[in-house]
């Protein structure tokens, strides 16, 4: 049984290993595809610009003052929830995954930074998965979708694609591999549902509340 059992243990390693190994090359591919190749001189332009937090805080601004003109005094709660949100997935991402991976950036890779391109001034030294950007995007995203989808309707689809096309952008510009950009969807939108919902169970705003106070 013991042997039986080592055997076990020693091909699923193997086959782990070999699994792992055929994803990296692909996640690297499909990385050096997107830096390298799917580009043009107007997005070297616009998504070093594009992909940075300051650029975004006219959104962060409309947001804020539309929850308070419409909802007032509910605001509070909604802006607590988001604190949460944004602390859970950045710590989440940042001090666990990062640490646990130990995943170097491809712009801190000596091989990939032969064939890859950076478009920032400098490469991040935190480790590559996940990709922080790609997690609170996404948090960010399913919690504003969850809980504005009553006053946005159709519109809120648009946080994911905005999340969507930041995180592409930390590919683009040399920072992330895809595979990053995957896991921090996964649990960026993770934390935004938990968060959300929870959220909305007891907070919920009211979509005719709103058509009436603005």
């Amino acid at each position: 049984i013991i042997f039986t059992t080592m055997l076990l243990l020693t091909f699923l390693a193997s086959f782990v290993e070999k699994v792992w190994h055929w994803l990296d090359q692909a996640d690297k591919q499909l990385f050096l595809k997107i830096n390298t190749q799917w580009t043009n001189s107007s997005l070297d332009d616009i998504l070093p610009w594009y992909r940075d937090s300051n650029t975004w805080i006219p959104l962060y601004l409309f947001l804020l003052l539309f929850t308070a003109i419409n909802y007032k005094n509910k605001i509070w709660p909604w802006l607590l929830f988001i604190a949460v949100t944004a602390t859970l997935s950045d710590q989440i991402s940042s001090n666990f995954f990062k640490n646990f991976f130990d995943r170097p950036r491809p712009c801190n890779d000596l091989i990939m930074q032969l064939q890859g391109r950076l478009l920032l001034n400098r490469c991040p030294s935190s480790f590559s998965f996940t990709s922080s950007h790609a997690t609170n995007h996404f948090a960010a995203a399913m919690f504003l979708f969850l809980t504005l989808k009553s006053s946005f309707k159709n519109w809120t689809y648009l946080f994911f694609f905005w999340a969507g096309s930041i995180s592409y952008a930390q590919i683009y510009v040399g920072v992330h591999y895809p595979l990053d950009i995957l896991g921090g969807t996964i649990i960026g939108c993770s934390v935004g549902y938990l968060t959300g919902t929870f959220y909305n169970k007891r907070f919920a705003f009211n979509p005719i509340e709103s058509r009436s106070t603005v």
